[in-house]
């Protein structure tokens, strides 16, 4: 063994369940919901038919593990300050939007979101929990902290914070970014324009709302 490895532990390999959901999601989204077999899963995740139905019991239940990991993972990075000045509300909104932009426009997220899509008629709880987790988690987050920016005076007191989310989110995603990247019509925003919408965002809401 190299010195230089001796102390580096070997990557954790995936448990039983991060097996089965990760050959879940790959062939929910190369095969649709409806193209993929419990056989299917249990072939690419190489375990048993009993193994699945242990974790989980349905095919439905793992499409919904799919969908509540993706978005598990796409709120993990949106954790917000409590800022204390102006000066860094701006800084976190920034930052809000930026991270949020980065990570639902990621491949995985996207074809996480067009397969709940695609099984709202027969699943419509796929949906939900996609909503419930992801926009509703993060929604929740940011009024938060525009609720603790109000209290310590950095916004107007008229200004709710459910109102200055909805603003602030409008403008993040105008002209139907996300729609149009569902389908397939435009591209995800990279770097630059990340940061482009989320200046002009942050500076809607300042201007609109932020105290005197």
């Amino acid at each position: 063994m190299n010195h230089a490895d001796a102390g580096l532990a070997a990557p954790a390999a995936p448990s039983l369940r991060e097996r089965i959901v990760g050959a879940a999601f790959s062939l929910f989204v190369e095969r649709g919901y409806s193209g993929t077999s419990t056989s299917d899963i249990a072939r690419r995740a190489r375990v048993s038919k009993r193994d699945l139905y242990t974790l989980f019991g349905s095919k439905q239940a793992m499409m919904v593990a799919c969908i509540a990991e993706r978005t598990e993972r796409m709120s993990r990075p949106l954790k917000l300050p409590i800022p204390t000045s102006g000066e860094a509300l701006a800084t976190t909104l920034m930052a809000f939007g930026n991270t949020l932009l980065l990570e639902v426009c990621r491949p995985e997220v996207l074809a996480t979101h067009r397969l709940a899509i695609a099984e709202s008629d027969r699943a419509p709880e796929l949906a939900q929990t996609l909503d419930e987790r992801g926009r509703a988690g993060n929604y929740t987050a940011l009024s938060a902290v525009l609720s603790a920016a109000r209290a310590r005076g950095l916004l107007t007191s008229s200004a709710e914070p459910e109102e200055v989310a909805d603003v602030f989110l409008a403008v993040l995603w105008r002209h139907g970014l996300l729609p149009r990247m569902l389908l397939r019509v435009t591209d995800a925003p990279d770097e630059a324009a990340r940061e482009q919408r989320a200046r002009f965002a942050t500076e809607t809401v300042m201007r609109l709302y932020a105290a005197a």
